[in-house]
């Protein structure tokens, strides 16, 4: 039996971006297939793209290989050519065995039909069954937790319910391969933390595959033994998952800016400066460079009251607008802060934080119990990972922004 369960050889799918267009050349194809003649998916017609071009790999029994790369990439629709969603243009798809696919989970449910006749539908769609299904239908309900709604229409349930019900039907079809499509996004924390304790079972299987598509790094270093980048539809990059992130951040790094981070105050509600800013390591003291835990330390003066106000900082890359992570002092209802007129001393000691070797500016900021934003500046310190092998994953990342794990402390030096 062959190690390959995947195998992508010059794959390659376009799309049209006119409606009118798409529907034209539907019907054309079909016409000129219908008759016999060969054809033309080497040729871009007009508004057409290519979504994938020439995509090459090979997936073994057992391995995890990540995908990563921005928004309209190509990942998706490379996931949904591999789960037979559409045809391919050009290129081969090879598959040795049962594939699964976590794909818009739950999208497929029918709203009018109720939990229990959708994991039947959903099962049977997945290849499993009706005695299979029977067999595991207790499991599924127990996983994704819908209790005494499982006889309610799933039009009733909310997004969260929705999308546990298709996860945990997807994870008990038992299949060789499985395409992941940023299942980790979503959901609560504890949902996530289910998800990830269940992938780590699959993988503990080695007779099963994964290719697992997400937007955090720190997931994929995790997970993945390999990694593919992709970029408007090519493959740049294909390694290790750690060198395929580095990739992805030198990509991110080289991309025009396109906003403006800067942030300014809001109708001068807050009157406020920062005096100074560091960062340094709480290990070897270094003020730019760690190799583990290190300290954001701020200090910044207030000539305005502020009742329940936070204070944010946020990690992102130089020039660029997007936060890596970020940490809040505002936890609970009782965590709001009284600015009253003095100077503050904010400490961020940051323990082991899920950044790749790079260069990093720190955003701190000040807002009300409203989120209105009172106060700040961007690049109010920097700080350079030298190494950093502790790629932990972080459960609560709902948005591609890692919250960080975060001591702050505030104190009032009046």
């Amino acid at each position: 039996m062959s190690d390959v369960v995947l195998k992508v050889e010059g794959l390659s799918k376009k799309f049209c971006m006119s409606l009118k267009r798409s529907m034209l050349y539907g019907t054309y194809d079909v016409a000129r297939d219908m008759l016999g003649f060969p054809k033309k998916n080497s040729m871009l017609r007009t508004s057409e793209f290519w979504a994938l071009q020439d995509i090459n790999f090979e997936l073994k029994r057992g391995e995890t290989l990540g995908l990563i790369g921005q928004n309209g990439c190509g990942k998706t629709t490379l996931l949904r050519l591999l789960n037979g969603i559409f045809p391919p243009d050009k290129g081969r798809i090879t598959i040795n065995g049962r594939i699964g696919a976590l794909i818009a989970v739950g999208a497929g449910f029918h709203p009018h039909m109720t939990g229990r006749e959708n994991i039947y539908l959903n099962g049977a769609i997945l290849g499993m069954t009706k005695a299979e299904i029977k067999l595991k239908f207790d499991s599924i309900v127990d996983f994704a937790e819908i209790g005494e709604f499982i006889d309610a229409p799933v039009a009733t349930y909310s997004s969260g319910m929705t999308v546990r019900l298709g996860f945990a039907i997807a994870i008990h079809c038992e299949p060789d391969i499985m395409l992941i499509d940023e299942i980790l996004a979503v959901g609560d924390a504890t949902f996530q933390m289910k998800c990830m304790d269940m992938i780590l079972k699959m993988q503990q299987n080695e007779s099963v595959s994964l290719l697992f598509v997400s937007h955090n790094i720190t997931q994929v270093n995790r997970l993945c033994q390999h990694g593919i980048l992709l970029d408007h539809g090519k493959q740049i990059f294909t390694g290790t998952s750690i060198d395929a992130g580095i990739a992805y951040v030198n990509l991110i790094n080289s991309l025009p800016e396109k906003s403006n981070i800067k942030e300014k105050p809001l109708n001068d509600m807050f009157k406020g400066k920062i005096k100074s800013a560091r960062c340094y390591s709480l290990e070897e003291f270094d003020q730019i460079m760690y190799k583990g835990s290190f300290c954001v330390e701020i200090l910044f003066s207030a000539s305005t009251i502020v009742e329940n106000a936070e204070v944010r900082l946020a990690i992102a890359y130089p020039n660029k607008s997007q936060y890596l992570a970020f940490q809040s002092s505002h936890v609970s209802e009782n965590d709001f802060l009284h600015i009253r007129e003095g100077e503050y001393l904010i400490k961020f000691n940051i323990i082991d934080p899920n950044l790749l070797p790079n260069n990093y500016v720190v955003h701190f900021s000040l807002a009300n119990r409203e989120n209105i934003y009172l106060f700040g500046d961007f690049n109010v310190c920097q700080f350079k990972i030298v190494n950093n092998p502790l790629y932990k994953l972080m459960f609560d990342d709902f948005s591609g922004i890692v919250k960080l794990n975060s001591k702050v402390e505030i104190i009032n030096n009046d």
